[in-house]
Order: structure tokens, then sequence, then C-alpha cells
């Protein structure tokens, strides 16, 4: 049970097949179009392009991410708020577009973009920025 005050956390699923093809090391494009629906495929694609100074790129494949992981979360009793927790393997798909988009925006310039994606990130799990932003 969550907090009394507020909805249960969200555990979505997980695509076990996206999951399994990235940690044996199949190209992240591949994944993404054997499984579009799997966020974490979008988000491998997204920090690669951001990792490779392709911000545009990376906004494109965050972007996807996020409203593929947004669909689950909403398929999975979400409402738009409460807790979607990182430590939830599964979840971390859709935070890590959440990140990456965050991250892609700022190196664009896009300020308020970058700001809500940093709210989202905080509202679903505090701990997620720990983790996606490490210092």
């Amino acid at each position: 049970m969550g907090d009394l005050l507020g909805p249960d956390p969200v555990l979505l699923p997980g695509d076990t097949e996206a999951e399994e093809a990235l940690a044996a090391g199949e190209n992240p494009a591949i994944v993404a179009a054997a499984h579009p629906s799997a966020s974490v495929a979008w988000a491998s694609l997204a920090e690669d392009a951001l990792d490779d100074d392709r911000a545009i790129t990376a906004y494109a494949y965050a972007r996807t991410g996020y409203h593929r992981g947004l669909d689950q979360l909403r398929r999975n009793g979400w409402k738009g708020f409460g807790p979607v927790p990182y430590a939830h393997e599964p979840n971390r798909g859709f935070l890590r577009c959440v990140a990456a988009l965050a991250r892609a925006a700022d190196t664009i310039g896009e300020t308020e973009e970058y700001q809500r994606c940093l709210d989202l990130l905080d509202d679903c799990d505090p701990e997620a920025r720990v983790h996606l932003f490490p210092r």
C-alpha cells in the first residue's frame, strides 16, 4: 500500500524481451523497432545520442519513449500523478526517458521543458534524479 492520502505506486510490468535484448548488447535501434512500446529501448537510444552530442536526436528518442511510457502508466492505473518508483526496474525505462528529455532540453536551451521534466522526475520518485543525474 502507498501513501494513505495518495495513489498507490505504479509498478509497470516491463518488456522482458526488450530488456533481455538490450542486456545482451543488441543494437537499441533494432530493439526499439521490434518493441516500439518499450521505453527502455528509447531511453538507450536517447542516452547514446546525448553521449554523441546529438541533442535534437536525443530529444526525439526521449520524447518517443516518454509518450510510450505515459501510455503504459495510464494502462496500469496512473492518473497523471503519484509514485512511479525508480527501485522497480521496469519503471526505469520511462524515468530514463524523462531524464534524457530533460538533458536534451537543457542542451538546446528549452528551459521550461527542462524544468518540467525535473519536476516530473521528482513527482514520480525523488530518488530517480539521484540515480539519473549523478554528480
